[in-house]
């Protein structure tokens, strides 16, 4: 009876297997858990932040965080050289930072994935053709290029995504291009091709499910390249404007009170640090979980 009951339980679904893997990789956990927090400050900033991001008060510049001597309890982290809460302008500064990082990565997976699916499926000519537009892409130096078209297109959110996904597109379509390709050599595909699917169909249907866990991976990771980016971007002064907080622009704020309020530097630098890491050990985490050779 038993073995019958045995034979009889239903095997886990191939889902149940992922979710499985998932939730065992210490790295998704941690980093998937941080960036879950970072949302949640992000969606509700305007409740959680304890004051208004831009009100000032230039009688409480400069006020060192609690932990120190002259501080105020009113302003956890301290205030600016302008009175401003320096713990609500970081929260409020993941706003910008994720929606960047989010959006971004998107469009460049979006667009370097079918390019790369392409490439490595059709070969010949279209092979070619876009090989070597990856290649003269590469080749420019990306911040550089960045800054340059931010200051063509003009600063704002809208201009910083565009100039991420214009740049990064090449990193998944060098990655998925190679995937693609071995891929095509694999005994399902040389089934498919027998059992009558067409070459679209081989290619969506059957390739790109397999290189999923590896695209997962990459967006996770461009996600931490874009937040680095766009904070580049804001200290510069190429980003969103003066009055929208970013880290990037506390950052460079910070940089020219250091003396005076060493703080405004240190508070922003940690968060986007802490960004970068998780996005990193989740980007690790879920290509560890999702890749079947890795987990062996």
């Amino acid at each position: 009876m038993a073995d019958i009951a045995a034979t009889a339980s239903p095997k886990p679904s191939r889902t149940a297997k992922r979710l499985r893997a998932l939730l065992s990789e210490p790295k998704v956990i941690f980093g998937g858990g941080f960036i879950l927090i970072l949302i949640i400050l992000a969606i509700f900033a305007p409740y959680i932040a304890p004051k208004d991001p831009l009100e000032q008060d230039l009688m409480s510049g400069t006020l060192p965080p609690v932990w120190l001597s002259g501080s105020d309890p009113g302003f956890l982290l301290g205030t600016d050289d302008l009175g401003r809460d320096v713990l609500s302008r970081a929260i409020f500064g993941t706003r910008v930072a994720l929606t960047v990082a989010f959006v971004a990565a998107g469009l460049a997976a979006l667009i370097g994935t079918l390019l790369g699916l392409f490439a490595g499926w059709y070969g010949g000519w279209i092979d070619r053709v876009i090989s070597r537009l990856v290649d003269i892409w590469m080749a420019f130096p990306p911040v550089l290029l960045s800054i340059l078209l931010v200051a063509v297109f003009g600063s704002g959110v809208h201009s910083v995504i565009a100039a991420i996904v214009i740049i990064d597109w090449t990193r998944f379509c060098r990655v998925i291009r190679s995937e693609t390709q071995a891929q095509a050599q694999m005994d399902y595909v040389t089934a498919a091709r027998t059992i009558g699917f067409s070459r679209a169909k081989i290619l969506f249907s059957e390739i790109l499910p397999n290189v999923a866990p590896v695209l997962i991976a990459l967006v996770s990771l461009e996600m931490g390249i874009a937040v680095i980016v766009e904070a580049i971007l804001s200290f510069v002064g190429l980003s969103v404007s003066s009055d929208t907080p970013t880290w990037g622009g506390m950052i460079a704020q910070g940089r020219q009170i250091i003396y005076d309020g060493w703080w405004v530097l240190v508070v922003p630098l940690i968060a986007l640090f802490a960004t970068v890491l998780a996005f990193n050990q989740l980007g690790d985490g879920l290509r560890r979980a999702l890749d079947p050779v890795m987990r062996r």
